[in-house]
């Protein structure tokens, strides 16, 4: 639904260059809810503002719903006009609301609705629907002065949702709300993902917004994409910087004749008493050092840090014994974690 290829954009002011996207390839599927997360000046704004236009690339092309929006932009009054219609399938949820004070809730929501040339009773009856949606029927003659922070980016969402888009995208769209207004802000997205097909791209740098719904996810860092693909193939990579993001464990080595290992559940394999019946079967003591479980779109994840006695050599057969029952292994330290880190694929599915 989302493509982006070689997409670079290069600002420049005073004689300066400041490159904020350099070369970033990314493909949001159909329907899926695809976060994208980084630091402060990562290029994940300027990446977000290039998939509608707002901000021109420098190079590289965007792709929405099949259509090339780069080749449509400064093209002649013909390519402005697609590139307006194309841009009305795409709603756009900001960070700070980006209400008007002096409309009404309705009002704002119609606006969007004034611009495309829709009638008056049919922008009404379209806009109410939405507040209803959204869960603010009740609020359509307010203003947002009246509004707390959650219902003001309730209306937000509404007034992106107007043009009846396929694609909407958040920028940031929960960091200025608390944690409780977050979480059902984060639920609608979804709700709202699921009830229309929306394919939603999030911009944000919390952890926990990728955790709470995103199926995909990609890991910015200096404008470029250091990292990307489904939660759960993540989750399954190992040394990926975002699992361990994602799920965090600590816990450093004891002694130098002691093997710590990571070991990464998913799905049921999370509710299997694995390390209990290791220890059974091979009549060794285990040190359980972190472990972290949630559920990430729907599936049970967890990660555990344990302490084997003896050193890699020593531990080879628990270490498979772990791997057979369809678990991720990542020992750490040692020098193992490149070659001894495998994937058992039939405990990624």
């Amino acid at each position: 639904m989302i493509t982006t290829s070689g997409l670079t954009k290069v600002y420049r002011s005073r004689g300066r260059e400041v490159t904020a996207l350099d070369g970033v390839d990314l493909h949001v599927r159909e329907g899926e809810v695809y976060g994208v997360i980084g630091q402060s000046g990562a290029g994940k704004s300027s990446l977000i503002r290039c998939v509608n236009l707002l901000e021109r690339p420098t190079a590289g092309t965007v792709t929405v719903a099949g259509q090339d929006l780069t080749a449509l932009a400064g093209r002649g009054p013909r390519a402005g006009k697609e590139l307006r219609q194309a841009r009305s399938r795409i709603g756009m949820v900001f960070q700070h609301f980006n209400l008007l004070s002096t409309r009404t809730v309705q009002d704002n929501v119609e606006l969007p609705l004034e611009i495309l040339g829709t009638s008056g009773k049919e922008r009404s009856r379209k806009a109410l629907d939405l507040l209803d949606l959204v869960g603010l029927a009740d609020q359509a003659g307010a203003y947002p002065a009246q509004l707390s922070g959650g219902q003001k980016q309730r209306v937000g969402i509404a007034r992106a949702l107007a043009g009846d888009p396929k694609v909407l995208l958040s920028d940031e769209a929960t960091s200025a709300l608390d944690p409780e207004t977050t979480r059902s802000i984060l639920q609608l997205l979804r709700d709202l993902n699921r009830q229309l097909g929306l394919t939603v791209l999030l911009i944000t740098h919390e952890m926990d917004v990728v955790k709470s719904v995103c199926d995909s996810a990609a890991l910015m860092e200096r404008g470029r994409i250091v990292e990307s693909g489904t939660v759960g193939e993540l989750l399954a990579t190992p040394g990926s910087q975002l699992a361990s993001a994602l799920f965090p464990v600590s816990g450093e080595v004891s002694a130098d004749d002691r093997t710590v290992v990571d070991v990464t559940f998913q799905g049921e394999a999370a509710t299997q008493p694995v390390i209990s019946q290791l220890s059974r079967t091979y009549n060794i003591d285990i040190s359980i050092l972190g472990a972290a479980i949630d559920t990430v779109g729907g599936l049970q994840v967890g990660r555990m840090r344990i302490e084997l006695p003896g050193r890699y050599e020593d531990n080879v057969v628990p270490i498979g014994f772990l791997r057979e029952q369809g678990l991720q292994i990542d020992v750490v330290g040692q020098g193992h974690e490149g070659q001894e880190s495998v994937l058992v694929k039939e405990g990624a599915k």
